[in-house]
């Protein structure tokens, strides 16, 4: 066989090969990407002192982030912001309205304060004041009002010890605030639910909060327009 024969016989090969091997397989399609996550359909802040920020506690362990693992398991998508800050009084929970309302937009907001008042022995007349003013703005800033009502320690005397404690329910039935009798229900004075220093609830107390606030939340979040 001549050369230009030999070429020409390889080249035959060669297509017939090719076509031997039949069509490429397509390249597999990539995963389809995860379903976004659906929006919340609500904000809950959690404004308040110490027994809200979980003083001595991780975020995850105070009540507020205990209260959005709760609704979520529950199937009602509302993210709960915990907006407490340790040490503040009733006046400086008031001076922070403003804020919460601009930035987080709430929809229902737990306001907790007061106990740092009662501490110092500061007049009731203005911790009532700072109350119904707080409750107010937030009302007229769109927020449905959860109100946290506290208790004092008695070596205020009986007097102060009972005027404190009727603030709350006082303001709740002059606002319309949904109010939670005592937030330290079960937990105040139980060395059990508190950390050494006798005040603040520990993980265990946390969850007790939980329960004592989840119903009052459920209440304000049915009460919300379109519920």
């Amino acid at each position: 066989m001549s050369a230009a024969g030999l070429l020409s016989a390889l080249a035959c090969a060669a297509l017939l090969c090719a076509g031997c091997r039949g069509k490429p397989e397509p390249a597999a399609a990539p995963p389809a990407p995860p379903a976004p996550a659906p929006a919340w359909e609500g904000t809950i802040v959690a404004l308040g002192d110490s027994l809200t920020a979980g003083y001595g506690l991780a975020e995850e362990e105070a009540w507020p982030a205990l209260l959005e693992r709760r609704l979520a398991a529950e199937g009602v998508r509302w993210r709960v912001v915990n907006a407490g800050i340790s040490g503040e009084t009733s006046s400086g929970a008031l001076a922070r309205v403003d804020w919460v309302l601009r930035q987080l937009k709430p929809d229902v907001v737990i306001l907790e304060t007061g106990p740092n008042d009662g501490l110092r022995g500061l007049d009731l007349r203005l911790v009532r004041e700072n109350l119904l003013a707080a409750v107010r703005r937030l009302q007229a800033g769109g927020a449905t009002v959860v109100l946290a009502g506290m208790q004092m320690v008695r070596n205020l005397g009986d007097e102060y010890t009972r005027g404190f404690a009727a603030l709350y329910p006082a303001v709740a039935a002059e606002t319309g605030a949904i109010l939670v009798p005592f937030l330290l229900e079960g937990v105040a004075a139980v060395p059990a639910l508190n950390l050494p220093d006798g005040i603040h609830p520990n993980a265990d107390g946390q969850r007790r909060i939980l329960e004592t606030v989840h119903p009052h939340v459920l209440r304000a979040i049915g009460a919300r327009p379109g519920r």
